[in-house]
């Protein structure tokens, strides 16, 4: 290739030097009897001048191209008459002496140009020509910055990137797997892995002590903003490890990625907090430290013998009242307050309540005429306050239904009043996640990360009695509101991991079915070890500040899982069936 310089590159340094560029015709110009075209790569725009009086054939060459032509042009660099400060190139541009189409171009479907006003459907039909676009080039500038930043850190701690099989059997890991047919062995099936969980402990116990793969997983699940039948993780497991040293690791991958990545600091060690006190003031296990206060607070003895029947009920019931104060809502209307309501039932919360706590406990509401001074003062000590003037949201019922109501709720109140800070990352460990949560859909225990996970040794007397007592060893790290990463220390021995299969329903004959190759390895001297898997498409979301998950991966898929750029997926060739041993039921 004779390229001498990417469009991008050029600046005044290269004043007067004679170049070769390679670009799309993102637009041209006639003014003044010559033609200026601008020029685009991967790396920016420059400004090509065509003169007649230098060289008319060359200007006519240039009067018939379009966009999104693939020129080569060649030139030499001059200082800019008419300086553009608003791209990075606007001190020089390019006196062409030659100009040779490579590649022509229809009129394009969509602008390629930063802002246009294609829906997004019309966006991933033309994905190639929207990935022309510098804001989308930008996204994945910054997520191959990310890539290299991991691999290169990972090998500096003695990492190994080892592959692991996308072709393997269907193991139960919480969702759905896509399945593919074998032809070689009709009737069975692979597997597309969900996870490379059992292979990398498999790994460890191999004796390979540490490993990192950059790894593609699938999951056939309904699909939203953060969710992608094919994703990518970076996959990390280690022998000999416990959680501290997970953490260690991982805050310094975060540090190297973020500056690495976009030149920007983070403080070490990332926060930590439990998960128990993460749901208690927050609402939610992955929460968003960006909004400031507004923490849930327990407010069962503020209304203990208020007269307030339906409180005093659910709390007799053995339930309980929390709500959150937010000052900057005060001066709400009525109907702005009622509004919120909605919020908290769509989160499955019966209703909820509501006072406004003027100055010198001044009260109005609903609520009221239930809280004498003294109560609330109590609120105001609780909510931490002082002597602000407030709205104060309440809601009764089941802890495991009005706290996370209450967390959609503080956020949904951080938007509205613009508290959440921009430009700005806040992270934090939550530790110490329960080992099982309750399926109301299977009516059973289910396991919180996955099976594999190792449960605190202090709580396995819970195990048959009270399974929703035992913590695990397992832990999040999430940033601005987002789960980007979640891991735990691993169970190795044979008899533990068979424990924990029966409790979660799997009988002897099933777990050697599914796992019987994973079992079998554990008899042989495996070694305690533990990891994490970090999302790297919700780490390049939060890179590079995209609203969706599908803007961050070249050729997304849409919430039906439909790639609109080759319509996949697709009906095949009856022949395909038959070698499948396949019938197709319509």
């Amino acid at each position: 290739m004779d390229r001498t310089h990417y469009c991008g590159e050029l600046s005044e340094k290269a004043v007067d030097s004679d170049v070769v560029l390679y670009g799309w015709v993102k637009n041209t110009r006639n003014l003044g009897g010559c033609i200026f075209l601008d020029l685009r790569d991967r790396e920016g725009i420059v400004q090509v001048v065509f003169d007649p009086a230098d060289d008319r054939s060359v200007f006519e060459k240039a009067s018939g191209l379009g966009r999104e032509f693939v020129i080569r042009v060649t030139g030499k660099v001059r200082r800019r008459p008419n300086p553009n400060s608003k791209i990075p190139t606007g001190m020089v541009e390019v006196v062409a002496t030659g100009v040779e189409v490579i590649s022509r171009s229809e009129v394009p479907p969509i602008e390629v140009e930063d802002i246009i006003t294609a829906n997004e459907e019309t966006r991933f039909r033309n994905r190639v020509l929207d990935l022309r676009r510098r804001p989308v080039q930008r996204i994945f500038k910054i997520r191959h910055k990310a890539v290299q930043s991991v691999r290169r850190y990972l090998d500096e701690q003695g990492y190994m990137e080892l592959e692991t099989p996308f072709l393997a059997r269907s193991t139960p890991e919480g969702a759905r797997d896509f399945l593919v047919p074998s032809r070689k062995q009709r009737g069975s099936f692979y597997a597309l892995p969900q996870s490379p969980q059992l292979f990398k402990q498999l790994f460890m116990a191999a004796g390979f002590d540490r490993y990192f793969q950059v790894v593609k997983c699938f999951r056939d699940e309904d699909l939203r903003g953060e969710r992608q039948p094919e994703f990518t993780q970076i996959d990390i497991e280690a022998s000999f490890v416990e959680p501290e040293d997970i953490y260690e690791l991982v805050d310094g991958l975060i540090s190297r990625t973020w500056r690495d990545a976009i030149d920007a600091e983070v403080d070490l060690p990332l926060p930590r907090m439990t998960w128990q006190e993460a749901m208690d003031r927050f609402g939610s296990d992955k929460p968003d430290l960006r909004l400031n206060g507004m923490e849930i607070q327990d407010l069962s003895d503020v209304f203990k013998g208020s007269g307030f029947k339906v409180f005093e009920s659910v709390i007799e019931d053995g339930g309980v009242v929390r709500g959150l104060a937010a000052p900057l809502a005060y001066g709400w209307s009525r109907k702005q307050v009622q509004d919120l309501e909605a919020v908290v039932k769509e989160h499955g919360a019966a209703g909820m309540a509501w006072v406004k706590l003027g100055d010198d406990n001044v009260t109005s509401g609903p609520l009221a005429r239930f809280l004498n001074r003294e109560r609330a003062e109590h609120i105001r000590r609780l909510a931490g306050i002082g002597e602000k003037p407030a709205l104060v949201c309440v809601c009764a019922g089941k802890n495991t239904v009005t706290v996370p109501a209450l967390g959609a709720l503080r956020l949904e109140l951080g938007k509205r009043l613009g508290l959440i800070e921009r430009d700005t990352y806040r992270f934090a460990w939550i530790t110490d996640f329960p080992l099982f949560e309750w399926s109301e859909e299977e009516h059973d225990w289910t396991p919180s990360h996955h099976p594999f996970t190792r449960p605190r040794i202090e709580d396995l007397a819970l195990l048959d009695e009270n399974p929703g007592g035992v913590r695990s060893l397992a832990y999040d790290i999430v940033c601005n509101g987002s789960e980007i990463g979640g891991g735990s220390i691993r169970i190795h021995e044979e008899d533990l991991q068979r424990r924990i299969f029966e409790r979660l329903g799997i009988s002897s004959r099933e777990a050697e079915e599914k796992f019987g190759f994973f079992l079998r390895n554990l008899k042989f001297g495996t070694p305690p070890h533990g990891g994490v898997a970090l999302g790297m498409d919700r780490i390049t979301m939060i890179l590079t500040g995209a609203d969706s998950i599908r803007e961050v991966i070249p050729f997304p898929k849409t919430t039906t899982g439909q790639c609109l750029l080759t319509n996949a997926p697709s009906r095949v060739d009856e022949r395909q069936f038959r070698e499948l041993g396949l019938e197709l039921l319509r």
